[in-house]
């Protein structure tokens, strides 16, 4: 009997922290039309003649902050959560893949051979056309894809269950600030969802944490151009509660599931700074869902709810 098959799919990665490797993806994930939404007569010209010239090296010297010895801590880490999904589901053929980098999405799918009913999940908790959309792109007809899992109660509790350890270990602050990707403001007034995804995941976050308003902020990193973008942002944020007197800040990435560039440079090294500077004393970034053990169960409840029926 065919068995079942689940491939997990983030974003990616360069396959090496140098210039060439990062120019390269940066290519790949920035040709994207669903990445940068300009017409490209446009945009490709500049990409190319610009931003690929300067960014590289600069993505390079941050990538090279992070990288670990065995490599890119957002493939180790979805390589672990792959092999753990593996474990947890005998009998399901899993599998993971990078929308941009390697593996690709095509030499993984062309590895469920046979399977009966094959399940694609983002690890995009919140959808978003520039994200999820990309994925659904290089899928063929037929096969089904989990949409969004932000309101997920695995996810949710798996989260909790994350703050919660950190607290347990390193005392709890006064303000946990909530830090998700950012996205272009014109994406949600042309009807993208993901800013409502991403403030219901902290609200119901909040909940399980049994937050009081003022112990809680969303806020948006990551900002890419010079368009208006989701906000507040993270960085800005933490200036303003610094200065307001705020002396220990907690800050967690909810729409990450493995820790990556933009949150361990991003924000453990660069909003860290930030607050500093503008007079904050303690700094906490709490770590990404990884190889939590709550959160690999919550991926076999995802896997399992997944659609089923073929499109």
């Amino acid at each position: 009997m065919a068995r079942d098959g689940v491939l997990l799919v983030n974003l990616g990665t360069p396959a090496a922290p140098t210039a060439p490797a990062v120019r390269r993806y940066l290519a790949e994930f920035l040709s994207d039309p669903r990445v940068v939404e300009l017409p490209r007569w446009l945009w490709l010209p500049l990409l190319h003649g610009v931003i690929l010239r300067v960014r590289p090296a600069r993505s390079a010297r941050k990538y090279a902050l992070i990288w670990t010895p065995e490599g890119s801590p957002l493939a180790l880490h979805t390589a672990c959560q792959t092999e753990r999904l593996r474990a947890a589901l005998p009998g399901t053929q899993v599998e993971y893949a990078m929308r941009y980098g390697e593996p690709g999405i095509a030499p993984a799918l062309a590895k469920f051979s046979g399977c009966g009913n094959l399940g694609v999940l983002p690890l995009y908790p919140q959808y978003s056309r520039s994200t999820t959309e990309s994925v659904r792109d290089c899928l063929p007809a037929g096969i089904r894809m989990v949409e969004s899992f932000h309101d997920h109660p695995a996810y949710i509790a798996a989260l909790a269950a994350n703050v919660r350890r950190h607290w347990d270990a390193r005392g709890r602050g006064a303000m946990l600030v909530m830090s998700f990707h950012g996205l272009p403001r014109r994406a949600v007034e042309r009807g993208d969802p993901y800013e409502k995804q991403c403030r219901s995941t902290a609200s119901l976050l909040a909940s399980a944490l049994e937050l009081r308003a003022s112990e809680w902020k969303v806020a948006f990193q990551s900002r890419f151009g010079a368009a208006e973008w989701l906000q507040p942002y993270t960085q800005a944020t933490l200036v303003v509660l610094a200065r307001g007197g705020l002396r220990r800040v907690d800050v967690m990435c909810p729409g990450f599931v493995s820790d990556c560039l933009e949150t361990l440079e991003e924000i453990g090294i660069e909003a860290r700074r930030s607050f500093y500077a503008a007079g904050g004393r303690e700094f906490h970034l709490l770590n990404c869902l990884n190889e939590a053990p709550e959160w690999i169960d919550a991926l076999v409840r995802i896997a399992r709810d997944r659609p089923r029926d073929q499109a």
